[in-house]
């Protein structure tokens, strides 16, 4: 029960990368987005040239993630709360590692209430 608000068709932003590992790491940023997102709320995907960079936002509507667990979510096995239901704290972990292999990053953006910003950049095309 969540709204999936992509990029506008038309709009394309060329990155340099691994095809495969690209869409490892988006289908990972969407899924966590749609399962921390309230019911009738709202993921947001768009694209942006940042400098020699292509940036692909996903944004949701979640409960956001405090400052001092935003590069914890990073590591090895780690979640900001293990109580709740979900993964088994790698995906993001797996997903940094990947963008950075191919010459970007993987960042977050977010405060508690506010929900989450997941910002992949890539070398652009």
């Amino acid at each position: 029960d969540v709204k999936i608000d992509g990029p506008a068709e038309g709009e394309p932003l060329g990155a340099r990368g691994d095809f495969r590992r690209a869409m490892q790491i988006l289908t990972n940023l969407i899924a966590n987005a749609v399962r921390y997102s309230p019911p009738g709320g709202a993921v947001w995907i768009r694209c942006e040239r940042e400098g020699d960079l292509a940036a692909l936002i996903v944004a949701d509507q979640g409960k956001g993630i405090a400052e001092a667990d935003q590069q914890r979510i990073f590591e090895k096995f780690e979640r900001v709360d293990p109580r709740e239901p979900g993964g088994t704290g790698l995906g993001l972990y797996i997903a940094r590692r990947l963008a950075r292999a191919m010459g970007g990053d993987l960042a977050v953006d977010s405060a508690p209430g506010q929900g989450a910003r997941f910002i992949l950049t890539l070398p652009a095309a």
